[in-house]
């Protein structure tokens, strides 16, 4: 089964994900960490999330880019904390815009076929009028595409609102 959890900045969306895999009750739990440290408030982050899923039985796995290359997990759950990483670090620090979306996918399905429920938690977009820098709007687009694709062949799809699930699809699997 395959989840995509979305909402913007601080919205709940990764406790929301978390508590998906723990309820699930699978012994074995993946948490696959995407974000790349560069900065204090990079570790800052990276330190909360640890705290929030501290005691929950996750083993951690670092994959900031090349997922469909991972060593993932067999069986059991996983969580993706975050997609805009992953698409972001492919983008820039690996292998370019060219065929990105198919990348991911492939990561994906990959990533769906060896775990029993995997959740992916990603940013929601667009919602702030802003117009940005050619190259971020060109990374918006991607990770945008990324979002239909994964929403398309998801199971369910969840919006978190000021911490509330807003189900958009699957609702009889929640």
């Amino acid at each position: 089964m395959l989840i995509l959890v979305s909402g913007g900045a601080a919205s709940g969306k990764s406790e929301y994900a978390e508590s998906l895999i723990v309820r699930a009750g699978h012994e074995a739990r993946t948490y696959i960490a995407t974000m790349e440290i560069f900065d204090a408030e990079g570790e800052r982050r990276a330190a909360r999330h640890r705290a929030m899923r501290a005691g929950k039985g996750f083993t951690t796995l670092e994959c900031p880019r090349g997922l469909r290359e991972a060593a993932l997990p067999s069986g059991g759950s996983a969580l993706l904390e975050c997609m805009s990483n992953l698409v972001a670090n492919e983008m820039f620090g690996g292998a370019g815009a060219e065929g990105l979306p198919e990348r991911i996918l492939a990561g994906v399905l990959r990533l769906r076929e060896r775990a029993e429920l995997t959740v992916i938690v990603t940013n929601e977009l667009f919602s702030d009028g802003i117009r940005y820098a050619p190259e971020t709007e060109a990374y918006l687009a991607a990770l945008s595409t990324v979002n239909r694709m994964l929403a398309e062949i998801a199971d369910a799809v969840v919006e978190v609102v000021c911490g509330i699930p807003v189900v958009w699809k699957g609702k009889e699997l929640l």
